[in-house]
This record gives structure tokens, C-alpha cells and sequence, in this order.
């Protein structure tokens, strides 16, 4: 078969240093950043062997992120064998069952157990070990919105922000970023998501792309499971699993009381921070990245974004002048949609 020079290395490092011979060895998946996946079959067993440039990305927060998650019970991949000069690890195969294959047949028995799990993971700001993420704080958050001026207005849409609108535009950035850090701070995966949790037989979900997690809003990881930007859920369903959660929550995470009304907002709002940048990423990933499939997902993460403008009068202002960039997007999309 036909390999780049890494998958090369890759393979002369299994068999040189492992002691493993390959009998297959073939692409797992790619997610959104310089990270591939491979599965590879060996007279070991089968493993899932992820290929991470070390110039591009941190391997080191890989391992530590693993190891600090399996240590809530939280079940991550297994690290079997790492070279982290080369940004090659070895994981446990946890199969091919995604939640978003499968969610459809029985959502409220998985969701249950991806509760389960995310309030593990929030669990972790409680641990007194050397290790805890990085705290989410307001330059990151404002950073990350920043993808939407400049990917997703300027490139995507080719327009620009004029001086009204970008007084505006810093309003609502500050704005979001102390809504943010003004909720309960949690660990956040910051990635929880239907392509992110894997059906296994034991302890499912199993849990992976947890590399970037943070100190954050409590509302970040919901907002990424039940406004997931790739199955779409009536907003009535969401309450009942935010409902679910919250119980569940204060019990478990010895949280002061809180509302359904009060979670229901904290979601709302981190959610529009995190769908405005996921709006820009998806467009970079496009004209940087050469990865067009994401465009197909722009519609649904803007629908979240139009939906929570219609509900908070604090976001008047910003809906008046961004409204209608993101409309202007769908709509191209429906035209290519029709005429493609």
C-alpha cells in the first residue's frame, strides 16, 4: 500500500520497538486538528495508534488528560505504548460504535450514561493531585469567539464588520466570557460530543479527544451534548435530560441548589459562546484546512445561535446587527443545496 513517510515511521516503530507485527493496518478516523488515527491489526491484538506531530500538537496533555480521567472512572482509551519525541501513541481499540450511529434507537438510556460519565469528569476540579487543567479563562474565551469575525464574516460571508456592529461585536464577547466565568467551574472536556463518546461493552461511554480539557463553565459540556452540532434534539427533550442532569448534579457534585431555569441559561449562553467559535472553525477548516464536509454542519450550529437570540434580551443588540450575516449563510447554503 501507498504510505507517507509518518505512517512509514509509524510502522517501523511498532515492529522495531513493540515487537509487533502488523497483518493490517488501515485509517480510524481524523478529527479537526493535525491528529490522525489509525487501527491497526498486529499479532498483539488490535490498536488504535494516533499520530500527533509533535510540533504541531501537545502529546504530553494527551497522556496527562488520560491518565487524570481514568482516575475518576472516566474510560478513556488505554495508553499501551508512547513515543512522544515522534507523537506516536498506542491506545486500547474502543471499537467503532459511535454515539451518533446509535443515538437515535435508544437516546435516553445512552444519554443517561453520558451523564454518567460528564459529571465523572466534573468531578476532577475537586481532586488535590499536581495535575488540573487550564482554567477556560476570559482571553481564551474571547480568543475562540474571535474565529467567528474572522472566518466565519470576513472569509466565509466576505464581508466586514463595520464600527457599529463591532462596538457591538466586543460587547458581546465580554459579555459571554463573564457568563461564562460567573457559573459553577467544573473540568470540561470542551469536546463532549455524539462523534466523541463510544458505545462499549463495559463502563460505556468510552470517552476520547479529552486532550484540550479546561477549567470552565459547568454549562460548556451540555451545551456540547444536547445542542451536539451534529444531531439535533427539540429543545423540550433537552430540558428533560438538563432536568435529569440537575439532580443528579447537586447530589453528586455537592452544588448549592439551582433551577432548571438557571441551568437552562447557563447552557444557553455557553452554548453561544462555544457555537459562534465552532461557526468560524467550521470555516477555517473549510478554506485552511481543505475539509469542505464541515460546511454541511454550518446550518445546524447556526440554527442554536439564531435560536438563543430570540430568547434573551441582553443579546438584543448583538441579534439587530449578526442576525443577519447568519441568515445570509444558511440561505447560500439552501441555494447550493438546491442547485447542486
Amino acid at each position: 500500500m501507498t504510505v507517507d513517510q509518518r505512517q512509514s515511521d509509524i510502522l517501523d516503530w511498532l515492529n522495531r520497538e513493540l515487537g509487533y507485527i502488523v497483518s493490517d493496518f488501515s485509517a480510524a478516523s481524523a478529527d479537526a486538528s493535525f491528529r490522525r488515527y489509525f487501527r491497526a491489526a498486529t499479532n498483539h491484538g488490535t490498536f488504535v495508534v494516533m499520530d500527533a506531530p509533535p510540533e504541531k500538537e501537545n502529546c504530553q496533555a494527551f497522556v496527562d488528560s488520560a491518565q487524570a480521567l481514568e482516575s475518576l472512572g472516566v474510560h478513556t482509551p488505554n495508553i499501551v505504548a508512547k513515543d512522544l519525541d515522534q507523537g506516536f501513541i498506542v491506545l486500547e481499540d474502543l471499537g467503532t460504535r459511535t454515539y451518533l450511529e446509535e443515538l437515535k434507537q435508544n437516546p435516553n438510556s445512552l444519554y443517561s450514561d453520558a451523564i454518567d460519565a460528564l459529571i465523572k469528569i466534573q468531578t476532577g476540579k475537586a481532586r488535590k493531585d499536581k495535575w488540573s487543567p487550564m482554567h477556560y479563562d476570559s482571553q481564551k474565551l474571547t480568543e475562540e469567539m474571535s474565529l467567528f469575525s474572522q472566518w466565519f464574516v470576513n472569509k466565509h460571508l466576505g464581508r466586514s464588520i463595520d464600527e457599529p456592529s463591532l462596538a457591538v461585536w466586543l460587547h458581546i464577547q465580554e459579555f459571554l466570557a463573564q457568563a461564562c466565568l460567573e457559573q459553577p467551574q467544573v473540568w470540561v472536556h470542551r469536546d463532549y460530543h455524539s462523534r466523541n463518546l463510544m458505545i462499549t461493552k463495559d463502563n460505556s461511554p468510552g470517552v476520547i479527544d479529552f486532550q484540550d480539557m479546561v477549567v470552565g463553565a459547568i454549562g460548556y459540556d451540555l451545551a456540547s451534548i444536547f445542542k451536539d452540532c451534529y444531531i439535533e434534539w427539540p429543545r423540550q427533550q433537552q430540558q428533560l435530560w438538563l432536568e435529569e442532569y440537575r439532580v443528579r448534579a447537586i447530589a453528586e457534585l455537592s452544588l448549592p441548589e439551582f433551577s432548571l431555569d438557571t441551568l437552562t441559561r447557563w447552557v444557553d449562553l455557553a452554548g453561544l459562546q462555544r457555537h459562534l467559535k465552532v461557526l468560524g472553525i467550521f470555516c477555517r477548516l473549510n478554506y485552511r484546512d481543505g475539509k469542505d464536509n464541515y460546511l454541511n454542519d454550518l446550518p445546524l450550529v447556526a440554527k442554536y445561535v439564531l435560536e438563543v437570540l430570540e430568547i434573551y434580551p441582553e443579546l438584543k443588540a448583538f441579534k439587530n446587527h449578526f442576525k443577519g450575516h447568519i441568515e445570509a449563510a444558511l440561505q447560500e447554503i439552501n441555494n447550493l443545496h438546491d442547485y447542486g
